[in-house]
């Protein structure tokens, strides 16, 4: 009864909804990072290898015409995933997310296409063709392939390896900033956001109504805002006094092992050998 109770004021209190939901979001990205500091396979190599890797992974499944290659570098990325030990509840939101986005925009290819008649919708008439179905299954494969790889780039290498593997490899340096800098206001913001909902949610008594709801939302988003503005001048300040000319250093140095060592042939290979068949 308790849980009921609980579950029936989580759905009917809009400023514990959304505590809720800022909270979830940041036990997320801790949660993200405790997978990066793991022992699976991916977290044991190099972040300069591993963006080459995912770059040339994309690269292959972008330029095959094959769509059993696509497929068989999902199943890599697959394997990746079950090695480096990351749950399939952390990626499922993901491939759904995508499958939907992708799916929407790859389906009216499926009556579009010219080709082989496979089948005709009932009452609608359209015809579904054979070089649709595989245009669009294509598509959605590669949507697949691109995310599965990014997300598990990011969920088994902590952001500050990423960003400093992104200027080995010949990123600007004002892309790796923005986004570095990009991605620890979100979690500042989210954190700010949440102190300030849970401040109003201790001075409110009873349920708030849709309007006044509406306008909390509405004055928090403006002082979010000015927050940002604020304090993205006294970060920038306070950079340039210590020294901040542009480019941003780590202590940490990228070695390769032996792992590094093993990996990159049989990463070659099998990126060689996809190019070679998907053109085929």
């Amino acid at each position: 009864m308790g849980g009921e109770a609980h579950h029936g004021k989580r759905r009917g209190n809009f400023i514990q909804r959304t505590i809720d939901a800022l909270s979830e979001t940041l036990e997320r990205s801790l949660y993200a990072e405790q997978l990066a500091e793991g022992s699976g396979l991916l977290q044991r190599l190099d972040p300069r290898v591993k963006l080459l890797a995912m770059l040339g992974f994309l690269t292959c499944s972008a330029a095959s015409r094959n769509l059993t290659v696509v497929a068989g570098i999902a199943l890599v990325a697959l394997l990746l995933a079950i090695l480096s030990r990351i749950p399939f509840r952390s990626l499922s939101p993901v491939w759904i997310g995508m499958l939907v986005f992708s799916g929407l925009i790859a389906g009216p290819a499926i009556f579009l296409t010219p080709g082989p008649t496979l089948a005709t919708i009932p009452w609608l008439g359209w015809q579904v063709s054979s070089y649709g179905v595989r245009s669009a299954a294509l598509l959605i494969l590669r949507s697949e392939v691109s995310i599965t790889f990014s997300v598990l780039l990011v969920m088994t290498t902590p952001w500050i390896h990423v960003m400093k593997a992104m200027r080995v490899v010949g990123v600007p340096t004002t892309v790796v900033v923005i986004l570095g800098m990009t991605y620890r206001y979100i979690f500042l913001m989210l954190q700010s956001a949440s102190d300030m909902f849970e401040a109003r949610q201790s001075r409110v008594i009873g349920k708030l109504s849709d309007t006044d709801a509406r306008r909390l939302a509405s004055a928090t988003v403006g002082v979010l805002l000015s927050k940002s503005f604020q304090l993205s001048n006294d970060v920038y300040m306070a950079m340039l006094s210590r020294g901040f000319r542009g480019e941003v250093y780590t202590l940490d140095e990228f070695r390769l092992g032996s792992n590094d060592i093993v990996a990159i042939p049989l990463i070659l290979i099998i990126i060689a050998s996809g190019i070679w068949y998907g053109l085929i």
